[in-house]
């Protein structure tokens, strides 16, 4: 049986997309190699590691600049310095974070030649294209440039969003005219919604369709794979979302993952486990202060050691779900379930048994709690209800569909519910 963690870790070169070889930079870190990976068919060469700026502001609220206070903004100027050192030149935002836009766009007029890195920002879709289009225009102000290189349209969580966004004469449409109008570059979308939204979004091809996406896709949430796979069908350029934080709270892990993943540290195994795919070209570093980048890039480093680290590791992985649950991954409940709301009392029971037994087979207590607290708050990328209330539905038909006993789907929910939800206020 092919090894599928072999010729994995191939780059693209020149503006073209030809070839195998890379285009390679050394950065100051030993010595390390930042490696370049085209990104789709928007024929930019995007490094694989990219600088994420949620984490690095100041507030969530918007303030005056002179509100912003010098420590958090040299910080985030220092976060800049770092990445162009480490040859990390692909800056990531959005209008929805708070003081980003504004700090960034501070930090990189002080620091950096406007040819001298990638910038994408994120723009909600609205009913009204027309809002869009003054959002998009304020966003260029905060962050003191023409033009952006990347815009993606901002949570495609549902078709709700998908409807604004691609329906004739919508956001998208408006993006392109953007775009001709020289004030943005390539067009995508990012998305917390459903496998069916994402490949509905994807597979739009009105107004151009889209050139890229930003993705949550890690070790631990695979069901996303088809996304990954009609992407590299399409061409389309694919960016990792928060793959240490939302990948598991990765940053601080259980012992369980830190004993099952040696030599590497669960962050380490999650980023080149996410670059292993050949569909990938860049996974998210939300970076809160400089030193953040160094271990990625150390990782990045060790890509030509994959091929012999990463199978074991995922075996590892593997047995001690089964052990615990009875299958290798958690998966499987978002194919074999029906999604929340087409269940009784829009509980969302896929996303509540992976949670579950994220936390039984690899240790991802902690990371559940916080999971299981956003549901029933109208959160978009944590949809519908927990499982406080289950013995008040029938869910006979959505039980037979997952091969279960109802009684046992039940239990499974509550068991969740006592290790996830309950006291936890």
């Amino acid at each position: 049986m092919q090894n599928p963690f072999r010729q994995l870790f191939r780059c693209s070169a020149g503006s073209n997309g030809e070839g195998n070889a890379g285009a390679l930079r050394i950065g100051p870190l030993r010595g390390i190699r930042v490696i370049y990976r085209r990104f789709g068919k928007t024929g930019l060469q995007m490094p694989v590691l990219s600088a994420g700026f949620m984490r690095a502001m100041h507030s969530w609220n918007q303030v005056r600049p002179g509100d912003i206070p010098a420590a958090s903004q040299a910080n985030l100027e220092e976060i800049v310095s770092r990445a162009l050192e480490l040859g990390i030149n692909h800056f990531e935002t959005a209008r929805g974070y708070g003081t980003s836009e504004a700090q960034l766009g501070r930090a990189l007029q002080r620091i950096a030649r406007r040819d001298s890195y990638l910038l994408q920002t994120k723009v909600q879709p609205t009913d009204d294209p027309a809002v869009f289009r003054a959002d998009f225009l304020d966003s260029l102000r905060r962050l003191g440039v023409e033009r952006v290189d990347l815009l993606a349209l901002h949570g495609i969580n549902d078709y709700r969003a998908l409807w604004r966004s691609c329906r004739p004469g919508g956001c998208l449409a408006m993006a392109r005219d953007l775009q001709r109008r020289g004030l943005a570059g390539c067009i995508g979308f990012s998305g917390h919604g459903s496998l069916p939204v994402i490949l509905a979004a994807l597979r739009h091809e009105a107004d151009g369709g889209f050139d890229y996406l930003n993705l949550h896709w890690y070790y631990i949430r695979q069901v996303n794979t088809p996304v990954l796979e009609e992407a590299a069908a399409r061409d389309l350029g694919v960016f990792i979302i928060s793959p240490t934080d939302k990948g598991g709270m990765l940053q601080a892990p259980p012992q369980r993952l830190a004993e099952l993943c040696r030599p590497l540290s669960p962050m380490a195994f999650n980023d080149l486990y996410c670059l292993g795919r050949p569909e990938v070209a860049t996974i998210s570093i939300g970076a809160a202060r400089p030193l953040d980048f160094d271990v990625h890039v150390e990782t990045v480093a060790r890509l030509d050691e994959a091929d012999a680290l990463l199978p074991e590791i995922d075996l590892r992985w593997r047995r001690a779900m089964a052990e615990a649950t009875g299958h290798a991954r958690p998966d499987e409940w978002w194919t074999r379930l029906p999604s929340w709301d087409e269940t009784p009392g829009l509980i969302n029971i896929p996303f509540i048994l992976w949670l579950h037994d994220l936390a039984r087979g690899w240790g991802l207590i902690d990371y559940g709690r916080r999971r299981y607290a956003l549901l029933g708050r109208d959160v978009k990328w944590v949809p519908g209800n927990n499982g406080a209330f289950v013995r008040q539905f029938d869910l006979g038909r959505i039980a037979d569909r997952a091969g279960l006993e109802k009684e046992e789907l039940v239990r499974l929910i509550e068991e969740a519910n006592r290790l996830l939800g309950e006291s936890r206020e």
